[in-house]
């Protein structure tokens, strides 16, 4: 067992310094991002499926309550956290559009949406993003290593060097509260 415990932690160990390596500039560039569109009085959509969508709820907590340090509440919203109305688009429309039309509900130009896939390709994460898009409003993405789907229409695509999904979703909360600490150091 212990073996086994060391082996999955250097796993992530590796991961994280190969993301060092790769990705310290698009992290800057979403952290930079996200504190430009507070800063200009806008909003933060966060949105994923599974993990990933626990992962835009973890982020919008530290952001509308705090990370470390007392300060305003940031406008950030999870657009996983109503199930009434994920239920109500998945059945009404498609799961494929649950994000899209949350996006063209609550989305402004100027607001920011994150969309976080593992894999990059999820359709509803996709078609959220390229709504965003269209909108006008800030995107990025957080995925794994392959270049496909948000990779390609995301203005800002921090790519996790793997294709292990919880190696990925260690390194996507990391790099949460990577720029929630950037946030609230820059107030």
């Amino acid at each position: 067992m212990k073996k086994k415990i060391a082996e999955l932690l250097k796993e992530g160990i590796s991961v994280n310094s190969k993301l060092l390596d790769t990705q310290l500039e698009e992290i800057a560039k979403l952290a930079d991002a996200m504190l430009q569109t507070i800063k200009s009085g806008h909003k933060i959509l966060l949105f994923g499926n599974g993990g990933s969508a626990t992962d835009s709820l973890h982020i919008a907590a530290e952001l509308v309550g705090r990370f470390r340090k007392e300060r305003k509440a940031i406008p950030a919203i999870a657009l996983t956290e109503n199930i009434s109305t994920l239920t109500a688009l998945a059945n009404d429309y498609s799961f494929d559009y649950i994000f899209e039309r949350q996006v063209e509900a609550f989305g402004n130009k100027g607001d920011m949406a994150i969309g976080i896939s593992t894999s990059g390709t999820s359709k509803n994460v996709v078609a959220g993003i390229q709504k965003a898009s269209d909108m006008g409003l800030k995107t990025a993405a957080l995925t794994g290593e392959t270049k496909t789907g948000l990779f390609k229409i995301a203005d800002i695509c921090v790519r996790v060097p793997s294709t292990n999904t919880a190696r990925i979703q260690e390194s996507h909360i990391a790099i949460g509260h990577i720029v929630c600490e950037l946030i609230e150091d820059a107030f």
